[in-house]
């Protein structure tokens, strides 16, 4: 089992991730009858492609010798109606300056970021804008 998740009421959960003990608490947006006082389930859903491509890149990076430390994204997520659901996330990755790459490199860790699990996880519904910043 990867998680626990409970039902605390007024539209949030307490998800415990059981190898860390690790707590996000979540609620529902707004726009659809919550507080947005703390991620929405979609929101985690754009979170984890971001957060994924990174760690990808990282694994990547490090066996070719390059530190991608200090590298950002920026992450909107655009929900869709009837269904409802996420209609487009767009990621804006954003690497050090002093980070010194050829385009080789920096065309074999934007193939990592766009083949990570979640990205591939992903319905083909989903539009995705990912733009790399270097």
């Amino acid at each position: 089992m990867t998680a626990q998740i409970i039902y605390s009421g007024n539209l949030r959960t307490t998800a415990t991730h059981l190898q860390s003990s690790t707590i996000i608490e979540t609620d529902a947006p707004t726009d659809n009858q919550g507080k947005g006082e703390r991620f929405s389930p979609t929101d985690l859903v754009a979170t984890a492609l971001a957060t994924c491509m990174i760690t990808t890149m990282g694994i990547k990076a490090n066996s070719m010798n390059i530190q991608l430390d200090g590298t950002k994204a920026d992450v909107t997520k655009i929900m869709a109606s009837d269904p409802r659901r996420i209609g487009k996330i767009v990621v804006h990755l954003f690497f050090p300056a002093s980070l010194e790459l050829d385009e080789k490199q920096k065309e074999i860790l934007e193939r990592t970021a766009r083949t990570c699990p979640v990205e591939r996880t992903l319905h083909p519904d989903v539009e995705l804008d990912l733009q790399f910043n270097w």
